[in-house]
């Protein structure tokens, strides 16, 4: 079938919910409404009220819930609204779910997923459009995936489910219906902590992961005459360090896009492990291209905050040209 985004993620909850009863789906007006982005339509008239259900406004609940459902042999899947509203429940995730496993030393784990949707470009409000990632991926024990396709929004999103430990899945919303490719229909995976090389390439190595997949391929496609290898990260906890330490060792060169700020973000985990593993084999300094350290700015600023493909094609020709 051809699906969006956010049409893959419900017909993943709808093939889970289906396979496995143990299932649940719960969280701020998921039920009756569908969620606040329709993810969840449907479900609770198909699985009823006893496993899709709206939670009181309270994010550490919704999470804490999840972690009591997950150690007594449940899948939860807990939805927060926005992924600006989950600090509330940061302890929760640190405290308990990432750490229960090794607590109890397997006596009990957390099969559990917290999706939430990430990221700015839909003109929001104030903690609507944060992409806060980096912050998650520092906790041990909590498995954190960004997809950026329909085909790896519900093969991933399936895998998150069917996980024996906590999964963390944010969705770029910036792209949940803005475009629509081929989605199988039935029950398949995508593995987390694998990243996909979406495009072969020998002059440079450009990292993206989400929404800022497709401005980046904007950008590379706009370019004449420089041969990028494109790497979709799709997890940035566990991360695939062997297939960016090989592409960077293939070109020499590397440049690295995320929307959230710069300062502490992602991608200097990212410069790290390159520093760390293929030092030698760099001919140009890695490049980042991300948003600014302020707080996403409302409304219409937006667009100069979010890394566009202009300053992602300067960053790419810099780098080849340096």
């Amino acid at each position: 079938m051809q699906a969006t985004i956010i049409e893959a993620i419900n017909d993943a909850l709808h093939e889970e919910m289906a396979t496995d009863d143990r299932t649940l789906v719960f969280g701020q007006d998921v039920a009756e409404s569908g969620g606040v982005f329709r993810a969840t339509e449907g479900l609770q008239e198909t699985f009823g009220g006893d496993r899709v259900l709206d939670t009181p406004l309270s994010e550490i609940a919704i999470v804490g819930a999840a972690i009591g459902l997950a150690t007594y042999g449940y899948r939860p899947v807990a939805e927060i609204q926005f992924s600006g509203f989950l600090p509330p429940a940061f302890d929760q995730l640190v405290t308990n779910a990432s750490r229960i496993r090794w607590r109890t030393r397997g006596e009990l784990t957390a099969p559990m997923t917290v999706r939430t949707p990430y990221g700015a470009g839909v003109r929001a409000l104030e903690h609507h459009s944060e992409s806060l990632e980096a912050v998650y991926s520092h906790i041990p024990g909590l498995k954190v995936a960004v997809p950026s396709t329909p085909h790896d929004a519900k093969g991933m999103l399936i895998s998150a489910i069917r996980d024996p430990d906590p999964v963390l899945f944010m969705e770029p919303k910036h792209v949940y219906r803005s475009f629509r490719e081929e989605v199988p229909d039935g029950t398949y995976t995508e593995p987390l902590g694998e990243a996909a090389v979406r495009r072969e390439g020998e002059d440079v190595t450009v990292i993206a992961w989400g929404a800022m997949m497709h401005k980046t391929r904007e950008a590379v496609d706009n370019l004449d005459g420089i041969d990028v290898e494109l790497i979709d990260l799709r997890s940035i906890s566990p991360l695939d360090r062997e297939t960016v330490v090989r592409s960077v060792k293939k070109t020499g060169r590397c440049v690295v896009v995320h929307e959230a700020p710069k300062s502490g973000g992602f991608a200097g985990e990212l410069i790290a492990t390159i520093n760390d593993e293929a030092l030698m084999f760099l001919e140009a300094p890695v490049e980042r291209v991300t948003g600014f350290d302020v707080p996403v700015p409302l409304l219409a600023m937006e667009d100069f905050y979010i890394p566009q493909p202009p300053r992602i094609e300067e960053a790419i020709t810099e780098t080849v040209n340096y």
